[in-house]
C-alpha cells in the first residue's frame, strides 16, 4: 500500500504554484510589474487572519461542547496563523522597498503587525508547553478580538482603506487577487493538517 504523503509537501507545492503565479499576475498602472509582492502580500496576511479566526471559532465550539477534537484544530490553526503571520512581515518589506524605495518601518499598522508577531509567536509557544487545551481555545479567541480591535483603531498610511484592489474596478485584478487567497486558503490548509498530525493522542 503507499504511503500517504505529508500534508507538508502539499503544502509546499501550493506554495510553488502561489509563487509561479505570482510572477505571472496582472500588472498595475501606478506600480507596475512590483504590485505583484503586494498582491502576494496581501493574500498572506489575509490567510493568516483567517487562520486565526478559524482558529477562536474551533476553539468556541470546543469550550461550549467540550470536544476535545475542536480544541486540537484550534491549536492548530492558531500555529498556521502564526506561520503566515511571520512570513507576511518581510513580505511586507519586499513591497515596501519594491514600490517606494525605503523601509518605513515606523509605519504604524506594520509596527502593530511586529508587536503582534512577537506576542503570537510567545503565545503560541507558551500554549505549546502547557499543552492545555481549554487554555489553548480560550488564548486564541483572545489573540483575533485583540488583533482586531488593535488593527481597527490604528492609524492608515500607506495601507488607505477602503481595499484597493476590490475598489479598483479592474476585474482582471480582483479576481486574481481572488485566486491568490484561495490558494493561500488552501495551503494554510495542509498547514494546519500537519500541524494537527504532530498533536499528542489525548483521552
Amino acid at each position: 500500500m503507499t504511503k500517504t504523503k505529508s500534508p507538508l509537501v502539499y503544502f509546499s507545492i501550493t506554495v510553488i504554484v502561489i509563487a509561479l503565479l505570482t510572477l505571472f499576475g496582472p500588472e498595475e498602472k501606478s506600480l507596475g510589474a512590483n504590485v505583484r509582492i503586494v498582491y502576494l502580500h496581501g493574500a498572506w496576511v489575509m490567510a493568516a487572519e483567517v487562520a486565526f479566526i478559524a482558529a477562536a471559532l474551533a476553539g468556541l465550539l470546543g469550550l461550549i461542547l467540550r470536544k476535545e477534537i475542536f480544541h486540537a484544530w484550534s491549536a492548530a490553526l492558531g500555529r498556521t496563523g502564526i506561520v503566515f503571520w511571520l512570513t507576511y512581515l518581510p513580505l511586507s518589506l519586499f513591497a515596501m522597498q519594491a514600490n517606494w524605495n525605503g523601509l518605513f518601518l515606523a509605519e504604524p499598522r506594520f509596527r502593530i503587525a511586529m508587536i503582534f508577531a512577537v506576542t503570537g509567536v510567545l503565545l503560541q509557544l507558551g500554549l505549546l508547553l502547557f499543552n492545555i487545551s481549554w487554555l489553548t481555545s480560550f488564548a486564541n479567541i483572545f489573540y483575533i478580538i485583540t488583533l482586531r480591535v488593535v488593527f481597527a483603531t490604528a492609524q492608515n498610511v500607506m495601507h488607505p482603506p477602503p481595499s484597493p484592489i476590490f475598489n479598483s474596478g479592474l476585474w482582471n485584478i480582483i479576481l486574481f487577487f481572488v485566486g491568490l487567497n484561495i490558494l493561500a486558503w488552501v495551503a494554510g490548509y495542509f498547514l494546519t493538517r500537519f500541524f494537527l498530525g504532530l498533536r499528542p493522542n489525548k483521552e
